[in-house]
């Protein structure tokens, strides 16, 4: 009996642990406060040095679901350069990597470069409204207002003005209209 429970119970784990394996391949899960899962290696504060001996350098071989993974992190936390270093080895460039390749960019304090790469990345995916809540931020630090809305209502459209981005941009999007007076 106790094993039939207990067969249950690693059945369930891994059901729960194959769907979040599967969210994280999809580009849609991400929001602006939820990076990609490694069981491995999530059990470390995300940048801590248990963490970062758990990831390993950036180096050939790792998958792009591994360059990704650490990339964002690193980004997360502050660490962009360390970020660009992963996100730059990632053989696809598909949206979520060029956007975060533009948020570490942006973050280093070179907006004029981040802004193709997130044109780049809404090129391959319209539907990528992380890109777009970031391309909203882009448009804020180069005071353009209405930029950024029009980015909002494009996340509004694609997912709603309950999701993780709108959200966010438009929290933004009031801090800076606020700060404007």
């Amino acid at each position: 009996m106790l094993s039939k429970i207990w067969v249950r119970g690693l059945t369930a784990a891994a059901l729960v642990l194959s769907l979040a394996a599967g969210a994280a391949a999809d580009d849609r899960v991400f929001s602006k406060d939820v990076g990609p899962a490694n069981a491995a290696c999530d059990s470390s504060a995300k940048g801590s040095t248990g963490w970062q001996a758990c990831v390993g350098p950036a180096r050939a071989g790792m998958s792009d679901d591994e360059l990704f993974y650490a990339g964002y992190w690193l980004a997360k936390n502050g660490r962009y350069a360390e970020a660009l270093t992963y996100l730059s080895h990632a053989r696809t460039r598909d949206a979520r990597v060029l956007t975060y390749i533009g948020f570490a960019t942006r973050k280093q304090g070179d907006v004029e470069k981040a802004l193709p790469l997130y044109a780049e990345a809404l090129a391959k995916d319209p539907n990528f409204v992380v890109a777009r809540a970031y391309l909203g931020e882009a448009y804020l630090t180069k005071n353009q207002p209405a930029r950024a809305k029009a980015e909002l209502a494009e996340i509004a459209a694609r997912c709603g003005t309950t999701c993780p981005a709108f959200a966010d941009l438009d929290r933004h999007i009031a801090a800076f209209e606020r700060a404007k007076g």
